[in-house]
């Protein structure tokens, strides 16, 4: 994909950055964390996020974006922020709380990454993170349905694949040799929109983004996102007011690992 547009995403920050409060407010960690780990830590709005928890906390954030770190980098200078790859990031320290707000989607092979993200954690520490479940929702199958279209088809073709979606008894089952104390749960946001045009705003800057990068052209990307925009409007009813409801589908996770004991 081309790099990400940190002004876009953020037109929806509100939206993008509860589901990371949300997770933040169940970690249960005992003591103040020391040192924390925001995997895909994008603009830093998750990052702020939990140093508004743990204000005492040494942060870092890694995303693979530039725009990303240099957005983040310029808004919160008193963090770290690297630009690498979440699915190869090693680290000789470890974090009492690893955390990752809407990124793995984006990563294949989530045994091998979780595997390796529990790896990172300190004894006692929290791995949690929340993945949208995009493949669950009407807008994906408009999505998809415009692609696999025979005058799309060809420029779209794998872009599906660049997504990676699991269900919660996949990741119980990731999860429970490596951690204990596991909770997941899935949450259904219903965002007010303004208008279809709203809702499709917030979706090229995300999960529509590789199927728009995939296409030449700006005039073709526009008649791409129009034929989504007109199967929306099925899809999402005008409420009587005019706004349109854009129910939203995230799953989370937090796993705890074992303290050492010593006898």
């Amino acid at each position: 994909m081309n790099d990400w547009n940190p002004e876009a995403y953020l037109k929806f920050r509100n939206q993008r950055t509860q589901p990371s409060i949300d997770l933040i407010s169940r970690i249960d960690v005992n003591c103040g964390p020391r040192r924390i780990i925001d995997i895909g830590c994008g603009p830093g709005n998750s990052g702020q996020a939990l140093t508004n928890r743990w204000p005492n906390a040494a942060l870092i954030g890694l995303d693979s974006s530039s725009a990303m770190i240099a957005k983040a980098r310029a808004d919160f200078p008193q963090h770290q922020w690297i630009l690498g790859d979440a699915a190869h990031f090693a680290s000789d320290t470890t974090f009492d709380i690893v955390f990752s707000n809407a990124t793995i989607q984006w990563i294949p092979n989530h045994v091998r990454l979780l595997s390796g993200f529990a790896a990172l954690l300190s004894a006692g520490g929290a791995l949690a993170f929340q993945v949208p479940l995009f493949s669950d929702m009407p807008i994906w199958n408009a999505i998809t349905d415009v692609a696999t279209k025979a005058r799309w088809n060809r420029e779209t073709a794998g872009c599906v694949d660049q997504f990676t979606f699991h269900n919660a008894p996949f990741y119980y089952d990731c999860l429970s040799p490596l951690l204990r104390r596991l909770e997941i749960w899935e949450t259904t946001y219903c965002h007010v929109m303004e208008s279809h045009s709203s809702i499709m705003a917030m979706v090229k800057s995300a999960g529509m983004k590789p199927f728009l990068d995939s296409i030449a052209g700006e005039q073709a990307k526009l008649e791409f996102e129009n034929e989504v925009h007109d199967a929306l409007k099925n899809l999402y009813p005008l409420q009587a007011d005019g706004k349109v409801l854009f129910p939203f589908k995230r799953l989370f996770a937090i796993g705890y690992k074992d303290r050492l004991i010593f006898v």
